[in-house]
Order: C-alpha cells, then sequence, then structure tokens
C-alpha cells in the first residue's frame, strides 16, 4: 500500500486511532494538551487529526502507538520529517535508548514522505527515500558487473499502465560504463518532446542510489523478430479479414512514424524487427533511438561485438566506405509520383545504380570504416523497407527462416566448417528480387480484395531498397503512396495515422526548427537549428552497426570541440549555482532534527 497524502488521509480516522489504543488511552484523546500552560484550548485528538497522522501510523508500524502522547507533549508534528537519524532519540520512543527501534522509526518515515513520479519530470530522489513504484516484471537483460537492468513497473497513481524501466548506472563508480549526471541529465532533456503515438517514448526519470532510471511507455509484450517466428495467440485468435487489415495498417504505422522522425531533422538509425515491438492488444511501435535503448547500453560494454541482425537489415552505405569528397549535388533523392512499370506489375528490379563505393568487404573491417557522407534518413528508408517486406511475406505466410535462406542461396559455402551465410538484404538484391516476384505472383491469386494492394506495394518496398540512397523515396512520399494504395486497391477506407507532419518543433533540451516534410530533395536540404550534441566518431561507429548512442541528427555526425567544452563548462556553472541555491534554502529551511540530505530537495 502506497502511502500518498490521500490514503493517509482516508485512513487515519478517530475509529482508526482508538482501535490501537487502550480504554484510558481513548479516554485521553479527548483532553486538553498537556503543554502550553492552559493557553491552548486543543485536545490530543485534534493533534492527531491535524497535524500527526504520519507520525501516527509510524509508531502503530513499530508497535508503540501509546507514545504518541509524549510525543504531541513535546510538540512534534508532522512538518518535523523526516528526522535525521541522529536526532530521533529526541522523540523518546522507549524508556531505555533503545537504537533498533530509532532505526526503524528513521526508515520508516520515508514511507510517509512518498514523492510520485510525475509525466515529464526528472526526480532526484535520496539514498533513503522510498520510490513510489512497484515491479511487475524484471528482467535481467545485461551484465549485472555494469549495473544495467530493463523491468517492467507500475506506478500507484497510474493504474493500467505498465512502464518499461531501464536503470543506468550514474557516476565514476561503475567503471568506463557509466554516465556522468551531468551527461544524463543532458540526454533526458533531449528526449522529452519526441513522442509519438507508435514510438517507445519517454514518461517520466530519476536518480535513485547512484543509479538513474528511465521510465518509458509502452512497455513491450514481444517484438517483431518474435512474432516471425511464432505467431502469438493475440494474432492467431483474429478473423482472417481483421488480421489481414491489422497487419496492413501496421505497415502504414510504420511508416507515419518514420515521417514523425524525419520532419525533425532526427533519424532512427536501427530500423529490424527486433526494434518493432508490440502490446498483447496489437498495438505496434518503434523502440526509441536513445543512449538508453538496450542495445545502445549493451554497446557501451562490448564495443567490438557484431550484432548480424543489424547488418541483415542496414542499407548497403553502412557497410561500405565512399569516396572523400562532398555528395554529388545531382542527386536527387527519387519520388513515387510514378512507377518504371505498372504497379500491378510481379516482376521487380530493385535498382542498382553505379557506386562509387569501395573498401573493405568483411563486416568487422566495414563496422570501423569511417562514412563521411552517409545520409542516414536514406538509410532508415531502406531498413524499413526491408521490415514492410517481412511483413508482407508474413501476410503470404512466407515469413521468417524460409526467407532468409532464399536470401542466402547464393552464399552458401560448401563443406564443413564455412562461414555463417550472408542472409543481408543489401547482400542478396537479386534474391530479393526474385522473393517478391514470387509475393506478387501469390496475392493474385488470392480472391481477398485485400490482397490487390500486394503488388503496388512491393513496388514501393522496390524503389526504397535501391542501392544508392538518392534513388531512394522520402518516407513522406513513402507514406503517401501507401496511403493512395490501402484506400484505393486495398479497400481500407481509413487507414491508422493519417497525419502530416512538418512545421515548428521545439525540444526541451534543444532547439530544432524543421523544414516541411522531406520529399524530393535529401538530407542536405533540411533545415535545421539544434543544440543538441553529436557524440563523434564512436557514434558513427554506433550509428553504422545500428545501435545508435543518442537521438540521431540526420544531417551531421561530426563533433564540435568548442561546442563540446562550452556545454560542460555551462553545464558546471549550472550545477554549481543549482548546489549554491539548494544550500541556501537547507540552511534556511531544515529544522536541527530534520535529516538535510531530504530537505534539500
Amino acid at each position: 500500500m502506497w502511502w500518498d497524502p490521500e490514503t493517509i488521509e482516508a485512513a487515519v480516522t478517530r475509529e482508526f486511532v482508538c482501535s490501537h489504543l487502550l480504554p484510558q488511552e481513548i479516554e485521553r484523546l479527548d483532553r486538553p494538551l498537556g503543554f502550553g500552560d492552559g493557553l491552548t484550548d486543543g485536545t490530543y485528538w485534534e493533534w492527531i487529526d491535524q497535524k500527526a497522522k504520519c507520525i501516527f501510523l509510524i509508531l502503530v508500524d513499530l508497535g508503540i502507538p501509546d507514545q504518541i502522547f509524549g510525543i504531541i507533549d513535546d510538540s512534534w508534528d508532522d512538518e518535523d520529517l523526516p528526522i535525521a537519524l541522529d536526532q530521533v532519540e529526541r522523540l523518546a520512543l522507549t524508556p531505555a535508548k533503545d537504537e533498533k527501534s530509532e532505526r526503524k522509526f528513521y526508515y520508516r518515515q520515508f514511507y510517509y514522505l512518498l514523492r510520485p513520479l510525475q509525466k515529464g519530470e526528472h526526480m532526484i530522489y535520496q539514498d533513503n527515500e522510498v520510490v513510489p513504484l512497484d515491479v511487475v516484471d524484471k528482467k535481467q537483460s545485461l551484465g549485472p558487473a555494469q549495473g544495467h537492468y530493463i523491468d517492467k513497473v507500475v506506478l500507484p497513481d497510474q493504474p493500467g499502465t505498465v512502464f518499461c524501466r531501464r536503470r543506468i548506472p550514474v557516476g565514476p563508480g561503475f567503471g568506463p560504463s557509466y554516465l556522468s549526471h551531468e551527461d544524463f541529465l543532458f540526454e533526458v532533456n533531449g528526449i522529452k518532446n519526441v513522442q509519438n503515438e507508435h514510438l517507445v517514448s519517454y514518461w517520466a526519470s530519476y536518480v535513485h542510489q547512484g543509479y538513474g532510471y528511465v521510465l518509458f511507455t509502452p512497455a513491450a509484450d514481444f517484438t517483431l523478430k518474435s512474432f516471425l517466428a511464432t505467431t502469438p495467440n493475440t494474432v492467431k485468435n483474429m478473423d482472417k479479414q481483421e488480421r489481414r487489415r491489422t497487419v496492413l495498417n501496421w505497415i502504414h504505422c510504420l511508416v507515419d512514424t518514420l515521417c514523425f522522425i524525419h520532419t525533425r531533422g532526427l533519424s532512427h538509425g536501427n530500423i529490424k524487427p527486433s526494434t518493432v515491438t508490440f502490446t498483447n492488444d496489437n498495438h505496434i511501435f518503434l523502440s526509441d533511438f536513445t543512449r538508453f535503448n538496450p542495445e545502445s547500453l549493451a554497446a557501451m560494454m562490448d564495443k567490438t561485438s557484431f550484432d548480424k541482425e543489424s547488418y541483415d537489415y542496414a542499407a548497403p552505405e553502412q557497410w561500405f566506405r565512399p569516396t572523400s569528397g562532398p555528395p554529388s549535388p545531382t542527386h536527387r533523392r527519387a519520388t513515387l509520383t510514378s512507377f518504371s512499370t505498372s504497379p500491378e506489375s510481379n516482376h521487380f528490379t530493385i535498382s542498382r545504380v553505379a557506386s562509387d563505393l569501395h573498401g573493405p568487404t568483411s563486416p568487422m573491417a566495414m563496422m570501423h570504416a569511417p562514412t563521411p557522407h552517409l545520409n542516414p534518413q536514406a538509410a532508415d528508408v531502406f531498413s524499413l523497407g526491408c521490415v514492410i517486406l517481412e511483413l508482407l511475406s508474413f501476410l503470404l505466410k512466407k515469413h521468417g527462416r524460409p526467407f532468409a535462406t532464399h536470401r542466402a542461396a547464393k552464399h552458401k559455402t560448401p563443406g564443413r566448417g564455412g562461414a555463417v551465410p550472408d542472409s543481408s538484404f543489401h547482400k542478396n538484391l537479386g534474391q530479393v528480387e526474385s522473393w517478391m516476384t514470387q509475393l506478387a505472383k501469390d496475392a493474385s491469386k488470392k480472391d481477398d480484395p485485400m490482397f490487390k494492394g500486394i503488388s503496388p506495394m512491393l513496388h514501393v518496398v522496390e524503389r526504397m531498397l535501391a542501392f544508392h540512397p538518392s534513388e531512394r523515396p522520402a518516407a513522406h512520399d513513402v507514406q503517401t503512396k501507401l496511403y493512395q494504395i490501402l484506400t484505393g486497391a486495398c479497400g481500407i477506407t481509413e487507414p491508422h495515422c493519417v497525419h502530416r507532419y512538418g512545421g515548428w518543433d521545439f525540444g526541451i533540451g534543444s532547439l530544432k526548427l524543421s523544414s516541411p516534410p522531406l520529399s524530393r530533395n535529401n538530407s542536405h536540404d533540411t533545415m535545421s537549428i539544434a543544440t543538441k550534441r553529436s557524440s563523434g566518431s564512436r557514434s558513427v561507429d554506433h550509428k553504422r552497426t545500428g545501435s545508435g548512442s543518442s537521438l540521431r541528427r540526420a544531417d551531421s555526425f561530426s563533433r564540435d570541440p568548442e561546442r563540446e567544452r562550452e556545454r560542460t563548462r555551462t553545464a558546471s556553472e549550472l550545477s554549481s549555482g543549482f548546489q549554491a541555491i539548494q544550500s541556501l534554502r537547507i540552511r534556511d529551511k531544515v529544522r536541527p532534527w530534520q535529516s538535510p540530505a531530504y530537505a534539500g530537495n
């Protein structure tokens, strides 16, 4: 039971107090107070009812409720809480000094001084405070040595809502995998305003006992990766028509969410089946792309690991090193205003414009090769095209391992001990084309009108998977075309997530001025003003491996050293000023018996 002020007020009634006192003590409740020399006509009950409900509850917990009279005679009340440990003996809880009882009182008082988490707020709890939340599903998903944990929690004032909580070590005592307090708060402020109904989003955060905690909503129940391996019952139990309509709407929701991200001058950077998540009511989400993402936390611990899934769904340019020099000004983003072939055609040819890409070809070597002209938004479009193709394959019951096996068919190594076949999309575009051709043929044999839109949607994916970034359409164009297909060919009159993003967008941690939705021009045409810090060359590596370390700018991957020094200096000055103000508050407001650490909040 969480003792918030409303609960305390409702629980401590005269009947409740009397139930814990002896008859002669109950009679004493209506007597005048024993102090004040008759200058007050208040009674012990009135003092409890108006000033000492928390203290009485603590005494009940300690099994000494009768001590309330002596405490009132010494004029203690709830405003004196919390009382510092070395001052609790002044309460005279027992006839003789009892350190055990004093410690119990000290720690128990924090259960009645709760400060609940509120949406959008960052709280700093002292070590002895109680954070009002319940853990419903604890999962140690990352190494305990580094202190990273992910679990599900519920808040007492948010019934029915389950949050995903992530724990991050804050402070130098945790070795190399920690964040400073300034960096933690910087990251929190940078993600507060990136909110979308299909994006795992920040809800609140706090610091407690050396760790930073961030609450995200919603908490995922399964991912597209597990979905493709084993269809969950929530989808199996759907009516056939409803299931098909749901999958097609999922595709549109994902594209709409990517538009939301891109029009804010950001990119996701790690779209793949394990970062597409679902709740048990079949609501689809893209995982957050913050520094607090589970994969980013894992990358902090092991920077040399190879993420095969990120490699498989990455765009070609994320694994090849382009030549030096500025990008060609003649490269303009492709559009979907027309198709080179009929939208109903079952023939697919993914564009392979002669590229200037060269360099290391092994995945581990390519992980560390610089990509100075990487267009992260175009890379997002490629990765989302791969995910859409997985969902369309599911719709036609050809998903999962058969698709991966088909992609890797040209890379099988004869004999034993060969390397794992390369099943990536970008290395097997020819196999992807033949797979799309088969899907289109299967869809043409179906009687359901919804399947009439499969071939046109595959042609949209065909453009999204173009080898060269400039040949891919912008997310806005994909959204527009898919909406036309869903409402026209598929007969879905009201698709989910019909939005038009763009205009002004002010973030709490950074100032961003976004242009109207990208349509024909590449990301270099995006006007954006931001104080958001980029994370240097290491951010480039994370970006390429699909485990980015922070909110990603769409047009920059370099760090300005002077800006970094200025940011650090400003944060330090703000921190010093804050501490000075807090010290004044403590000095002016904290009584000698109060715990200064708590009252300083």
